[in-house]
């Protein structure tokens, strides 16, 4: 039997009679690693708001790991292991990469023994295995506000990671990184995939095809449209009409 970490069944969310998601129906093995793309408007956003409990289903239910998230409080959802990246970074400015990471790995889950304390040998071995897994080595201390987009990108991503989550949401990693830094994010993702779940949302065509080693899911007008691999999801009719005739390699 396939161990299904997430379940989506018939799930519709209206807002004032517009339904952002209609009827949609997905699932995803526990351990893959999930690329999500589809046109503006298309009902992206307002699935990972109804994954973390942020906006409740009108009708339908989302299972994860089997248990169903219905009207649960969008802070135990995230206790249960489910964790969400936002599109813009949202990292401590006046706090250097690691101070940022030890204060997320804190087992006491607060500022003051975290930044006034001392990290168990446990947190100081984790927040440094974070700290090369994201590539800050070189920039441990230094202030998270001089660093570039693309390493407050990675950060982020590492403050996700020292929460222990079993599912990543991550929305929109590569907007507006320089080429070097979306291939460095990429790689950053496939390393986490080999240990998380993982559910990106992205625009960035070849950002999708680095990330894209399992199955790629398009959704429009708030459904799956369809499903496959990136090479069978960019040939399909069904996505080159909805994406008006543009070409997904840009």
């Amino acid at each position: 039997m396939t161990n299904k970490i997430l379940e989506i069944e018939k799930l519709t969310v209206s807002f004032d009679g517009f339904k952002a998601l209609n009827d949609l129906n997905f699932s995803m093995d526990a351990g893959e690693l999930r690329v999500i793309i589809g046109p503006n408007g298309a009902g992206k956003t307002t699935f990972l708001d109804v994954i973390t409990g942020k906006v409740q289903p009108t009708k339908g239910r989302v299972l994860f790991k089997g248990k169903n998230l219905k009207k649960i409080p969008e802070h135990k959802i995230t206790r249960m292991g489910i964790g969400r990246k936002f599109q813009t970074p949202r990292v401590y400015l006046n706090l250097t990469v690691r101070e940022n990471l030890d204060l997320v790995a804190n087992q006491n889950k607060n500022v003051f023994p975290t930044l006034f304390g001392r990290p168990s040998s446990t947190e100081k071995r984790t927040v440094s295995g974070l700290i090369e897994t994201i590539g800050l080595d070189a920039k441990a201390n230094l202030q998270a506000d001089l660093l570039s987009h693309g390493e407050k990108q990675r950060l982020e991503i590492g403050m996700l990671v020292a929460q222990s989550p079993d599912l990543l949401l991550v929305d929109e990693p590569a907007a507006g990184l320089t080429d070097e830094e979306t291939e460095n994010v990429g790689a950053l993702l496939l390393s986490l995939a080999e240990s998380h779940s993982i559910i990106a949302i992205e625009h960035d065509m070849e950002f999708v095809r680095q990330i894209a080693k399992d199955k790629v899911t398009v959704l429009h007008q708030g459904s799956v449209l369809c499903e496959g691999k990136m090479d069978e999801v960019q040939n399909d009719p069904r996505v080159i009409e909805v994406y008006l005739g543009e070409p997904l390699d840009k």
